[in-house]
């Protein structure tokens, strides 16, 4: 018999004995009432013994949540007076709350915390770092039930020994007022004539204790954090936004939406690297390079066999002419319309509300940092002596090169090194990684690596470069790579340099980058970041995300402060097939610990996809057991990217895959995809016993 059962049995035959020999009539006012003369007598004879027993007896019935610790402390009170009862039920009552508290842990928390852990990661999330101050605050007011408030904090993460301290801290109070009801007994007739209506309200009020204090905790140290600086009596504008990129410009936006006086800094170009380095050109440059497969695909679609003449210089310049057509939408011009003021040039954070560009000084109220981020660049020997391309110049080539070898398996690595190789390279990929695409399922990198190979693309997987010399990289093992042009794509590093942020007092985080909490202000309570800069999701679509809950936070946080929202996260890697996926993958779950059931989807079954010659791939869904519920989903396959928002959607707003099965899907398309999969969900659950029957009824019918 392990520890649960035996504590399980101890319970049953607790409550059992509790029940079957009605104890509950010993815990009576009326009974306390009227032995409490013969209570009395030997208590004078046994004044320890009593004051043991009566010790022992509190913690059973507050450990094993017994109704009647209200009767109990009122008849210590009556019994042992107002102080020795007051120690006695004060850490009667608090140890009693602990052992109930490890009872609802050992027994409850593993399996309430794996069946229901995604929706309970913010609870745990907040209560590991405030849980003391909520439990202070639920011990203050008796509206509260104590021992539900004992059975539920077992399931949260929050020390055995602190729960203690502040529960014997936080009852206190409310333990000296029923004590103090208790030496005057004989006035009572119920236990509602204990506390009064002015008194709860006392009590209530002193729940509210714990959040003034965290609050005034929180003031004392965000003006120590700006003690060192003198704040401007007056500011030029409401929020300074450093970068103009895709988490700026968004920043920028809400707060000139919003009629607040803004200032974007921006020292390079409008748009950041998603516009001139990133998202715009690289699926510009694929979109070509994709151009040019289905063209030497032709054989497949019934068409004379093309010569396909890739004129690369033509291709990168169509890539600029997209950036060209797009610009706008970021440009000076526009922001300034908007009613954003857009100054060009080197921002430098002065103290927490000033920065200085061009010489000039702006004060403003906050500041959001949104700087982004650049191509990490690894330390490798020759490396700089031999020169190499990154995700931000190699958009400056005029000339394909011969041979492009690619260091990096992630996503902005297979990007390039596809289209490079459809556009006529002869590409290589180098990574220290054993498979492409590590943040994705193996069976993703699979078909990834099986489409590369077919495609001519030499993979050199677990081999981390060791040096370079003109012309080669030597791998680990000995194996050399010939090349004339190296790609860099082995990661990002955010831009924290030359901004003055060291000297405020703003901290990095483990991952470097700008240590910020729930709502994206740093250890500077006027500094904020959002983007690249602030992690921990390098996406376009993250950086508008956080951008909404940086601004918002900075301009009205005094009032309303909003935590980012990070429980729906979808991405996509545009290769081909693309890889799409929001939420939990299976090595996710596993690596959380979190129960899921698969469902799959072969989309070389579907019509549309046939039709198309796209009949590749896959739509993987997790859910909870026994639930429809989707905890995550990734599609592998023809215009993933696209499909993957009926998912995103349906997470977002708790709909299951019930919901996608009975949605009715245009035919033929790609998204039937997504209500096939809810059809396989849904098979793998038929009703067998219920089937039988109809089948017999049918069976009947027939006359058979």
């Amino acid at each position: 018999m392990n520890k649960k059962q035996l504590l399980l049995g101890i319970i049953v035959a607790a409550f059992i004995a509790w029940f079957g020999l009605d104890l509950g009539q010993y815990l009576q006012l009326s009974w306390v009432q009227g032995k409490m003369g013969e209570l009395r007598s030997w208590y004078a004879a046994n004044p320890l013994l009593a004051g043991a027993l009566y010790f022992g007896l509190y913690v059973a019935v507050t450990g094993l949540s017994i109704p009647g610790a209200a009767v109990m402390t009122l008849a210590g009170g009556a019994l042992f007076g107002f102080w020795y009862a007051l120690v006695l039920v004060s850490f009667g009552s608090s140890i009693g709350a602990t052992i109930a508290f490890l009872i609802s842990r050992t027994l409850l928390r593993d399996w309430v915390q794996q069946r229901f852990g995604q929706q309970l990661r913010p609870v745990n999330e907040g209560f590991a770092k405030d849980g003391a101050f909520y439990l202070f605050g639920l011990r203050l007011v008796p509206l509260f039930p104590f021992f539900v408030i004992n059975l539920a904090m077992g399931l949260l993460p929050i020390g055995t020994w602190r729960y203690y301290w502040v529960s014997q801290l936080g009852m206190l109070p409310a333990t000296a007022v029923y004590v103090n009801a208790g030496t005057q007994l004989g006035q009572l007739d119920s236990l509602a004539g204990i506390v009064s209506a002015p008194l709860l309200i006392s009590f209530a009020l002193l729940g509210v204790f714990p959040l003034l204090a965290r609050r005034t905790l929180n003031a004392l140290q965000n003006r120590r954090a700006l003690a060192k600086w003198d704040k401007p009596k007056s500011f030029d504008t409401n929020m300074v936004v450093i970068g103009a990129g895709s988490a700026g410009l968004v920043s920028a936006l809400i707060a000139a939406t919003v009629r607040a006086k803004v200032t974007l800094v921006e020292r390079d170009r409008m748009g950041g690297d998603c516009l001139n380095t990133g998202c715009v050109p690289s699926k510009a440059l694929i979109r070509s390079a994709r151009m040019a497969h289905y063209a030497q695909r032709a054989s497949e679609f019934g068409l004379v066999p093309m010569d396909v003449q890739v004129r690369f210089a033509d291709v990168m310049s169509r890539v600029r002419s997209v950036i060209a057509t797009i610009e706008p939408h970021d440009s000076v011009e526009r922001f300034t319309g908007l009613g954003v003021d857009c100054v060009q040039g080197e921002a430098q954070l002065v103290s927490p509300w000033e920065v200085e560009v061009n010489g000039d000084r702006i004060a403003a109220r906050n500041i959001v940092v949104a700087t982004g981020g650049r191509p990490r660049v690894p330390d490798i020997p020759g490396l700089e002596d031999v020169g190499y391309l990154t995700s931000d110049t190699v958009w400056e080539l005029e000339q394909l090169p011969e041979r492009l070898l690619v260091l990096g398996g992630g996503p902005i690595g297979c990007e390039l090194a596809q289209a490079f190789a459809r556009l006529g390279a002869s590409v290589s990929i180098a990574t220290r990684g054993s498979r492409l695409l590590p943040r994705e399922d193996s069976e993703v990198s699979d078909v990834v690596e099986a489409a590369f190979t077919a495609e001519g693309i030499s993979l050199h997987l677990g081999k981390q470069p060791e040096a370079f010399a003109p012309g080669v990289c030597r791998l680990e093992g000995g194996e050399s790579i010939a090349f004339d042009a190296v790609l860099l794509a082995v990661g990002r590093s955010p831009n924290v340099e030359g901004l003055g942020l060291e000297a405020l007092g703003v901290e990095l985080n483990p991952a470097g980058h700008l240590d910020v909490d729930d709502f994206l202000r740093t250890r500077v309570p006027s500094i904020y970041a959002a983007g690249d800069v602030a992690g921990p999701y390098l996406f376009t679509h993250m950086a508008s995300h956080q951008a909404w809950y940086a601004s918002v936070n900075a301009l009205f946080g005094r009032f309303r402060k909003f935590r980012v929202d990070y429980s729906v996260v979808p991405w996509a890697t545009f290769i081909d097939p693309e890889v799409a996926r929001v939420g939990l993958n299976e090595a996710d779950a596993q690596a959380q610990g979190i129960a899921y059931e698969v469902s799959r989807y072969d989309l070389d079954d579907l019509d549309r996809a046939i039709a198309d010659g796209e009949a590749k791939g896959f739509v993987k869904v997790l859910t909870k057991p026994g639930s429809d519920r989707i905890l995550g989903a990734t599609i592998v396959g023809y215009h993933a990217a696209e499909l993957i928002n009926e998912f995103v959607l349906a997470m977002k707003h708790g709909l299951g895959l019930n919901k996608i099965l009975g949605t009715i899907h245009i035919y033929p398309t790609l998204s039937e995809g997504n209500k096939f999969l809810a059809g396989e969900w849904r098979k793998a659950r038929k009703p067998e016993k219920l089937l039988d029957i109809v089948e017999r009824y049918h069976r009947f019918n027939r006359g058979a």
